[in-house]
């Protein structure tokens, strides 16, 4: 969509303007001329998008302003890469660059002009009204449905109906409001419909109403069908219905519900502006009364009725998919003959579990011929059949995109760069979105605290997953549906937004555009590293095969390969924004990586770099996130970090033997954000933690006493840190640990060595959420300290942390207390927990503590208990707790064990690993 294009431009000339400015100087004023005329087209290119699709030609008057904005951004950043890679951008040189850029500027403007007057003289506008209702009007008439009409093809949920039919007959005094969630096609509404239907919904309820709001809703014809539904008005009342007034509707509505036990189901709820309003329409009426949602939006349901929980069906189970497919497929029959068994399967499978896939698949196939040579031909194009040559999947889920506002569409069309069912990390997918120039600062809020309100927000509106939570339940990677995938690489490449790279190259070599802005390299990269062709377009490289089980000899040679192919970009890609190589075999990285200066993300994560980094990398002075942790062979990083004063986030962390880092200088950074791995050295008491204002995240390996009093000491002036990770060198100890109780957003604190003397609570950072304790040596009275933070979350009391022999938790100690974690605490054998202490535990882990005895008897009545790990424990322990003590615990939903002996509950056998690193 052009409207994708035109903000993603206008808001760049905007930040070149004022973090590039003494380049523009010059030109400043035509370039705030031409971006007012972009963003003047922004105004109405909304509207264009939305009606393109049945109008050719607004089709290409949308495709002329998309390829207008694009020009533009190539032709500023090439003046900008050239001004700034020059050092002799003297009184000479630069009238010569300011003339040729001014000369293009103008040609861009007079195309603009020339643009709009075509749209004029074409009469689009007045083509155009009206365009589309084609497309709308059938998908109205596909997603209305009618609440009396049940499907006989589908698969019962039993779980989910039989948790919403409590929820909706429940009888709580005030009307609530019960909302089902979820992605297009997963059959919300024809869950809601089985309910609606139910017998014992009917019986409940004195009168039901069922209205499909949509996105193109009125209040009276909503309001008019609720009225109708529910028998609201006599027959005289009923025939001068179309003259009363809106509100005289609404009034007469909500009194005649005061008076019933009512239930009114909204269908496809689109946005809080329906609920508002709805509201006054809807009063609490008899008890037990019950509003019902359906929405592809949680923010809506949450806005409706902020106790409630909204209902998340899940997916089908790949036996409940393929059951569901058989009877489209084969008009009731359960199973697939034999001969088309495999095939129907792996199609099934290309679902993804979406009920409205499989639906859809099985009716294309109830069509077609039952042989394999048909269903071979089917299985080829399966992706054209779910998104494309089905309408109605297509639009479905084309409706969630077009939904979104253009800075979330960008946001979500760069998943479809990530390969297909992979787990994307979270902060490396927010980094990326900054870097790309998606996301803006919001007043105090930074880009990267505004990515993750866009990736809540994606989740919420049901176009990503959330895959793995911290301990915390931060969110730390996300997945897309493989159909959702599908229609961001589609709309992706329409949009010349991205391009994927897999398969044979004479396969695809018809196929690519060299006008796509961003490349994803899914394949052997030594086919796929790119020609010149592709320079003045490409913004993004991502790879992402890792091909790791080869030869020494074929690896070396290949290598060698991939590194000169890898020059390419290095000398040809002046204006690439991400570069990002993780896991591609490289040992070494050229000067001419220094050429790259517009380069905002550098990816060398699992790369086997051997040598030091070249000097160079200096230049990248726009650098926002140098990524180099796990690169397992590099020993020492350049002395060059303090020119990169842009920098973000550094990530250095390397298991065991992280590169050498404690010699550099550091007081220019005063933009970075995340340092969460660094050796100790000079620059701490040479003004370069001072200066790290912007400082969230930070972590010290190798500290002296008197390094650690400096780093307290300088807390107080960074304001923002959340996290504090402090390894100390052996023999040394933490000096008295006072000093943080300024750090009022510091919620997470790591302390690897012996403490002289623990903090009194007070002396604690007020919001601490999660503390860990390794080699501690903890005083007998240190407990005591603890079990009084009052916001504490999560604790971790790791090896050598505490090495008496008792442990005591009072009764009313920890009071927000939800995951504990003791590890290798090898003295303890007696662990006293009182009545009332932890009262809000959900997580315990108990890892080789090898004399310890037994589970303290003060937890078995602790029913906030959800989960129990146990971990490397002594053969009598575990048998206690199987055979003794089983009625005791029996009530923990989920007991987990590396022995073979133990399965209590919904628990399995699992091996529970060490905690996370702090660095990783």
């Amino acid at each position: 969509m052009a409207e994708l294009a035109v903000s993603l431009v206008v808001e760049k000339l905007t930040n070149l303007l004022a973090q590039q400015a003494s380049y523009m100087d010059g030109v400043s004023r035509k370039i705030v001329q031409l971006r007012n005329e972009l963003r003047w087209m922004q105004s109405f290119i909304k509207d264009a998008d939305m009606k393109q699709e049945d109008n050719d030609l607004m089709q290409q008057w949308v495709n002329d302003v998309r390829d207008v904005a694009y020009e533009t951004e190539e032709v500023i950043e090439t003046y900008v890469s050239k001004a700034a890679a020059r050092s002799t951008f003297d009184l000479v040189t630069k009238p010569f660059y300011l003339y040729k850029v001014g000369k293009e500027i103008e040609s861009i403007r007079m195309r603009i002009r020339e643009i709009s007057g075509r749209r004029n003289a074409y009469g689009v506008e007045r083509n155009s009204r009206g365009e589309g209702r084609g497309v709308n009007e059938r998908l109205r008439w596909w997603r209305q449905p009618s609440p009396h009409v049940e499907e006989d093809d589908i698969i019962e949920l039993v779980e989910d109906s039989k948790a919403l039919l409590t929820q909706l007959t429940s009888m709580e005094s005030r009307r609530r409001v019960v909302s089902v969630v979820g992605m297009g096609g997963l059959g919300k509404t024809t869950l809601a419909k089985r309910l609606y239907n139910h017998n014992d919904v009917k019986n409940h309820f004195d009168c039901r109403a069922w209205i499909y709001v949509s996105k193109e809703f009125r209040r009276r014809d909503i309001l008019q069908g609720i009225v109708t539904d529910v028998n609201a008005l006599n027959r005289v009342e009923m025939e001068a219905l179309e003259k009363l007034k809106e509100e005289d509707l609404l009034k007469k509505l909500h009194e005649f519900l005061e008076e019933q036990r009512y239930l009114v189901v909204l269908d496809d709820v689109w946005s809080m502006e329906v609920w508002d309003c709805l509201e006054k329409a809807f009063p609490s009426g008899k008890t037990g009364s019950k509003v019902m949602l359906t929405t592809r939006n949680k923010e809506v349901a949450l806005h409706a009725d902020g106790e409630g929980i909204p209902h998340e069906p899940r997916i089908l189970t790949e036996n409940e998919s393929l059951q569901l497919f058989c009877k489209k497929a084969f008009n009731g029959i359960n199973s697939l003959p034999r001969e088309l068994n495999k095939l129907g399967k792996d199609m099934v499978m290309r679902c993804g579990g979406l009920p409205l896939a499989v639906v859809v698949l099985g009716g294309l196939l109830s069509r077609k011929s039952k042989s394999t040579e048909e269903w071979h031909r089917v299985f080829r194009n399966i992706t054209w059949h779910l998104t494309k040559g089905q309408d109605r999947i297509a639009a479905i889920l084309s409706l969630s995109y077009n939904d979104l506002p253009s800075h979330l569409k960008s946001c979500f069309l760069y998943l479809g760069l990530f390969p297909e069912d992979v787990s994307v990390q979270t902060k490396k997918l927010i980094h990326l979105w900054v870097a790309e120039g998606f996301l803006l600062q919001e007043g105090e809020e930074t880009a990267e605290g505004v990515g993750e309100k866009c990736l809540n927000e994606l989740i919420d509106r049901c176009m990503i997953q959330v895959g793995r939570l911290s301990s915390l339940g931060r969110v730390k990677t996300v997945r897309i549906h493989d159909l959702l995938r599908d229609l961001a690489i589609s709309q992706g490449r329409e949009e010349i937004f991205l391009e994927i790279h897999h398969g044979n190259k004479a396969e695809q070599s018809e196929t690519i555009s060299t006008k796509s802005r961003r490349h994803a390299i899914h394949s052997r990269y030594d086919r796929y590293i790119f020609l010149k062709k592709f320079a003045p377009h490409l913004r993004s490289l991502l790879f992402f095969n890792r091909e790791y089980n080869v030869d020494v000899e074929r690896k070396r040679m290949k290598i060698g390969f991939i590194e000169k192919k890898l020059n390419v970009i290095y000398k040809n890609f002046k204006l690439l924004r991400v570069l990002d190589m993780e896991g591609v075999r490289v040992v070494s990285l050229p000067d001419t990586i220094g050429s790259l200066i517009q380069l905002r993300y550098l990816g060398l994560r699992k790369t086997n770099l051997e040598e030091e980094l070249p000097l160079s990398l200096g230049n990248l002075q726009n650098l926002q996130t140098l990524d180099l942790r796990y690169s397992c062979f590099l020993k020492r990083i350049p002395n060059v970090i303090w020119k990169m004063v842009h920098l973000r986030h550094l990530l250095l962390y390397t298991p065991f033997d992280s590169p050498e880092s404690g010699h550099l200088r550091m007081d220019t950074l005063c933009n970075l954000q995340s340092l969460p791995y660094i050796e100790a050295g000079n620059w701490i008491n040479n003004g370069g933690l001072a200066n790290m204002t912007s400082l969230r995240q930070l972590g010290i390996d190798g500290l002296s006493r008197e390094q650690v009093t400096s780093v307290i000491s300088t807390m107080e002036r960074l304001q923002d840190i959340q996290s504090l990770s402090l390894l100390l060198t052996e023999q040394e100890m933490f000096p008295i640990l006072t000093g943080l109780s300024y750090c009022e957003h510091l919620q997470k604190l790591c302390f690897y060595g012996r403490i002289e003397k623990l903090p009194d609570p007070q002396e604690f950072p007020p919001n601490l959420i999660k503390l860990t304790l390794y080699n501690s040596e903890l005083q007998r009275d240190s407990i005591t300290k603890l079990e009084r933070l009052p916001n504490l979350e999560m604790l971790v009391l790791g090896d050598g942390s505490y090495n008496w022999r008792e442990m005591a938790f009072s009764s009313e100690s920890f009071p927000k207390l939800e995951i504990l974690k003791l590890h290798l605490l090898k003295e303890l054998e007696d662990w006293i927990v009182e009545e009332k202490a932890m009262p809000k535990l959900k997580h315990l882990v108990i890892n080789r503590c090898e004399k310890l005895k037994q589970i303290p008897d003060g937890l078995k009545l602790a029913t906030t208990l959800k989960e129990l790990e146990i971990v490397g424990m002594p053969v009598e322990f575990e048998y206690r707790l199987r055979t003794k003590d089983f009625f005791e615990f029996k009530h923990i939903p989920s007991i987990k064990s590396t022995t073979d002996m133990l399965a209590i509950g919904l628990g399995c056998h699992q091996n529970v690993g060490w905690p996370e690193t702090q660095f990783g």
